[in-house]
Parts: structure tokens; C-alpha cells; sequence
């Protein structure tokens, strides 16, 4: 049985490592935040909207315990799933866990080219963008640092880039 998640700060790159990689090891992709929206049947910044963000942790809690539990898979999570309730301790329990690590200008950059609004950093410019992860990821760097794997990232912007990464996913994996 096969069960890697992938955890890290939003725009590291866990969802497109995730599917790679899956596809490569030739089993199923979960992103969780995707897995909440499709349960729930609304999108995250709806469920923000109407339940704040300690409501939508109740939910993504409770649904990581759902998908955590699927054998043969790759799973990314959320970039705050590991910082609340027992969620990384649980994590390390359920697989190799595998921290994407990448620098707050990587990060944005990120951001900037995702297609998708993220509830959190909606409204900010460059530097209010920056100075956001720089301190966000100063407060979840302990949780993301008990993974029992990290792999530095750098910026994914070609598929040559997102497939050296797979490959260092995989040999920090060892598999």
C-alpha cells in the first residue's frame, strides 16, 4: 500500500508535483481542498464565506480523515491542513509525508501565475503578497517541518522544471 501526502504552503507546487507523480506511480490523485469542495458541494472561498476559517477547518479536518484513509494514493493538502487539531501528527501516521519547501519570492511567484483566487490573499499586491507568506509561513514552518521528508522547490514554470521535481520527489521518497 502507497500513501504520500504532500504538504506545504499554498502555490508550492503540491498539486501539480501530486499529479505527476501519481501518474507516474500509476495511482490515484487526491487534492484536498478539490475532495472538500466536490463533498460539500461549494467552493472553499463559499464555505470561508459562510463558516470563516474555523469553520472550514472543522470540515477539511474532518474530511481529511475521510480521504487519508484510501490506499494507492497521492494526497495534497491544503497549505494550513497540517497547522491545526492533531492533523500533522495524524498525517505522519497515515504515510510518507513530503514537504515542499520553497522560498516566500518562489511562493508568490506561484501565486501569481495560479489560476484560481485563494480566499487569504485576495486584494493584496506584490508586497503585501510577500510580506503575507513571509509571516504565515514563519507560523506553520514547525508543523510543516515535522514531515518525515522535504524537498526544496524552486519555481515550476515548465514541464521540465515540474518533472526534475518529481524525479527528487521520488528519490526523497526512495521510491
Amino acid at each position: 500500500m502507497t500513501r504520500i501526502i504532500l504538504i506545504g504552503y499554498m502555490g508550492a507546487g503540491k498539486t501539480t508535483i501530486g499529479k505527476a507523480l501519481a501518474r507516474q506511480l500509476g495511482i490515484m490523485f487526491y487534492d484536498l481542498d478539490w475532495y472538500v469542495e466536490n463533498r460539500m458541494r461549494k467552493s472553499i472561498a463559499q464555505i470561508f464565506d459562510e463558516s470563516g476559517e474555523d469553520g472550514f477547518r472543522e470540515i477539511e479536518h474532518n474530511m481529511l480523515h475521510e480521504v487519508a484513509e484510501f490506499e494507492d494514493i497521492v494526497l495534497s493538502c491544503g497549505g494550513g491542513t497540517p497547522c491545526f487539531f492533531d492533523n500533522m501528527d495524524y498525517l505522519n501516521r497515515q504515510g510518507e509525508t513530503l514537504y515542499l519547501k520553497a522560498s516566500p519570492e518562489v511562493l508568490a511567484r506561484h501565486l501569481r501565475m495560479g489560476k484560481n483566487i485563494r480566499p487569504l490573499i485576495q486584494g493584496k499586491d506584490e508586497a503585501q503578497l510577500l510580506e503575507y507568506i513571509k509571516d504565515s509561513l514563519a507560523k506553520r514552518e514547525p508543523f510543516y517541518s515535522k514531515a518525515r521528508h522535504t524537498l526544496d522547490i524552486d519555481v515550476l514554470d515548465n514541464l521540465q522544471k515540474i518533472e526534475h521535481s518529481v524525479e527528487e520527489a521520488r528519490c526523497t521518497l526512495g521510491i
